[in-house]
């Protein structure tokens, strides 16, 4: 194989390819072998049958097979051997081709620019880390005990009311008929929320333990015999118990109720649970900053190719006019997000970084974590989309490279306390508002959601949780 390189006008590139019709003739030979052992023709005996009989009966077919494959081996090798990056599927034109003739043809290509990387360990960034101090843990664990009441038993003449915890038996019928599903024993009712069927709860203020009640409600739309969805039943219940809430007692045994070893261990793993909402979020500002120096990068020359491909994902959903009045803004936007791109994944390579299969699936399982009750849907998922697979990938290979990043980088480590964090996402935030309203044509680009590990307290995060928006994702491996 021969190849010349023509035509450099800055990033695009012709490469001339020639292969002399007796190599070809060989890769031919080679395939006429292996199909020989496969074909049966009427007169000859498996594997016996005449090249020249083969080439008359399957010629075209076999010309056609073997030369896709030299196309794609020898582009492949010609870009390989150049030193040639592309930017995009290169283009071949066949000059020359067919049975027993040279091949000759060109690749039109466009390669990445080079990229300088050295500047990436004088890059600035805070980073942050958030000191709790004992009373937010105590305050959350009080806020958790509030939402989690325990109950006693009240005494037998006790009348249920609001917030009473009332157990019973039920038997129901509609028209005075039993019916499928209509049946409950030890049934647990808080009066008051409303939980079981619409109004039923407040018809059992009042009861006392061994009453009788009878309870008129309307199936819901989401009952399970559909014929009867809206049906008025009559529930006969048969009170068993009437319990009062009383104030949570937050000692050893309620912590290990959720999961800790005693009430000392709750509180650390509460304070660790405040400080990972904090920081997960502070991270991201941290991130942001990273890519907002990288964005600052010098790049002699931006593939005209990539432009128009990331100015098509940004106009998506556009009507062509708006569009088209947007296209200059968006060019503007294409190149740092492809700047940024090219520079990470020059870092990446550079640094051998790389996912392993261990590390996506470690992945896949994280995301299978963040929705209990749908695992078996998100696997599948990721079974059935490959396109999702590599979007995942393409975010741990990111996350590893920015980790790496932040190693070889001037982090600006500073410790805050928690009304400190929250000033400094508050101030984000705003920021990132008023940019979006001047510009609020631009699009904003889809990112993959992270979201914290839940702790073994089994403890959901309280609602003074810092949200913070992410940064777009820049590259993919």
């Amino acid at each position: 194989m021969k190849v010349t390189v023509e035509n450099k006008k800055g990033l695009n590139k012709d490469l001339k390819v020639f292969i002399d019709k007796k190599t070809m003739n060989s890769y031919m030979d080679e395939k006429y072998e292996e199909i020989k052992g496969t074909v049966n023709l009427k007169g000859f005996r498996p594997g016996k049958v005449p090249k020249e009989i083969l080439k008359r009966q399957f010629g075209k077919a076999v010309f056609s097979e073997v030369l896709d494959k030299v196309l794609k081996d020898s582009t492949t090798k010609a870009l390989q051997e150049n030193k040639i990056k592309p930017a995009g599927q290169p283009k071949l034109d066949l000059k020359t081709y067919g049975e027993d003739k040279d091949l000759e043809y060109t690749i039109s290509v466009t390669e990445l620019p080079k990229v300088e990387i050295k500047s990436i360990e004088n890059i600035k960034f805070d980073e942050y880390s958030v000191k709790i101090d004992d009373n937010e843990a105590e305050k959350r664990i009080k806020e958790i005990a509030k939402n989690q009441p325990s109950f006693k038993e009240a005494t037998e003449d006790t009348k249920a009311k609001e917030g009473d915890l009332v157990s019973f038996d039920y038997n129901a019928t509609i028209d005075d008929k039993p019916f499928k599903g209509g049946e409950g024993k030890n049934t647990q009712l808080t009066l008051g929320k409303d939980l079981f069927l619409k109004g039923f709860d407040k018809q059992l203020i009042g009861v006392k333990k061994g009453d009788e009640k009878l309870v008129e409600a309307t199936l819901p739309e989401n009952f399970p015999e559909k014929e009867l969805i809206n049906k008025k039943a009559k529930f006969n219940c048969k009170i068993l118990t009437i319990k009062n809430p009383e104030e949570t007692k937050i000692d050893d045994d309620f912590a290990k109720n959720l999961g800790a070893k005693d009430l000392k261990d709750l509180k650390s793993l509460i304070s660790k649970q405040i400080n990972d909402e904090y920081k997960n979020s502070l991270d991201r500002l941290s991130k942001n900053q990273i890519l907002k120096e990288i964005e600052k990068f010098k790049i002699s020359e931006i593939p005209e190719n990539l432009i128009d491909e990331e100015v098509k994902i940004l106009s998506q959903g556009m009507s062509d006019e708006d569009a088209k009045k947007s296209r200059k803004n968006f060019e503007e936007i294409a190149k740092k997000r492809i700047k940024v791109g090219l520079v990470l994944n020059e870092f990446g390579e550079q640094n051998q970084i790389k996912v392993t299969e261990q590390e996506l699936q470690a992945e896949v399982q994280k995301q299978i974590r963040m929705m209990p009750g749908q695992e078996q849907m998100v696997m599948d998922f990721y079974k059935k989309n490959p396109s999702a697979l590599s979007s995942l990938r393409g975010t741990v290979y990111e996350e590893k490279i920015l980790k790496l990043v932040k190693e070889k980088a001037k982090g600006n480590k500073k410790e805050i306390s928690k009304d400190e964090a929250e000033k400094i996402l508050k101030q984000s935030q705003n920021q990132e508002h008023n940019h979006d309203h001047n510009h609020d044509k631009k699009p904003k680009k889809k990112v993959e959601t992270k979201k914290s590990e839940s702790n073994k307290t089994k403890v959901k995060s309280s609602k003074t949780k810092s949200p913070a928006k992410k940064s777009k994702k820049v590259s993919k491996k």
